[in-house]
């Protein structure tokens, strides 16, 4: 089972791959749950300061849920699938968006359905020029269930996100930069490395700013604009507290006073 999710340590940022090469990097039950206790982990690792998450092999990131897997949870009624299936990966989509330590997704290839999904709820994403992504779960005559009708809307608007929803159509790199769902598209061979130059720009900072940053922009998404700016302060309010801030302003006012 620990073979389901490779994890290996650079520095400070942990690579986690999933790795089901032979079945395009699907979601199964196993490989969920292996991934949950992985971030459990990096989140009590004071050591890790960030996440890089890719696919195993050249071919997929993730092709989504194991259709054949699900597909016997269906059998055992709704109440059954809603709470094997459902539950499990809204429950991983939601632990990555909430995680207190940025997440960069290197998509190296199909993201489809849940590997799109992951790619929504994560904090960073770098796509290969070889990605591909899909919303296809209309295909097989269900809805997004790992919280794709929420968050695409979120990042690209009502109607470009239903005509992928309702259509089932692929959509490029270029097209997933255009809708917000990743921040760059570099050339394959140089998709880890721009990954964790990313999340390296992100570590030279307090990892407790950091952490607040992440918890602001995710629970004011979900807010109005009064309660979003209320939250802003609570999370500055944290900060203003601790060493972290009192030591970056004054390695600022110092560093400006010497010019």
């Amino acid at each position: 089972m620990s073979d389901l999710i490779l994890s290996e340590t650079r520095g400070a940022i942990a690579l986690l791959t999933l790795n089901r090469p032979n079945k395009l990097n699907a979601l199964n039950y196993a490989l969920i749950d292996r991934l949950m206790t992985i971030l459990d982990r990096i989140e009590d690792d004071a050591g890790i300061r960030a996440v890089v998450l890719t696919g195993a092999g050249d071919r997929a990131f993730s092709a989504g849920a194991d259709i054949a897997e699900f597909s016997e949870s269906i059998k055992d009624g709704p109440d059954a699938a809603v709470k094997a299936f459902v539950r499990r990966g809204q429950g991983m989509t939601a632990r990555m968006e909430a995680f207190p330590k940025p997440i960069v997704a290197a998509v190296n290839g199909l993201a489809f359905g849940g590997g799109c999904e992951i790619t929504e709820a994560v904090h960073l994403a770098v796509a290969s020029d070889r990605a591909m992504f899909a919303k296809p779960e209309i295909n097989i005559g269900i809805t997004p269930t790992f919280g794709g009708t929420q968050r695409l809307p979120r990042l690209a608007g009502r109607k470009t996100a239903l005509e992928y929803l309702l259509t089932g159509d692929p959509f490029t790199p270029q097209r997933a930069y255009e809708m917000g769902l990743v921040n760059r598209i570099v050339p394959h061979d140089r998709l880890i490395e721009t990954a964790f130059e990313m999340a390296d720009r992100i570590t030279r900072h307090s990892r407790l700013a950091v952490a607040r940053v992440i918890t602001a922009v995710t629970r004011g998404l979900n807010a109005s604009i009064a309660e979003g700016l209320a939250i802003e302060g609570e999370q500055f309010a944290r900060m203003a507290a601790t060493s972290d801030t009192r030591e970056a302003l004054d390695a600022w006012l110092a560093a400006r006073s010497s010019r």
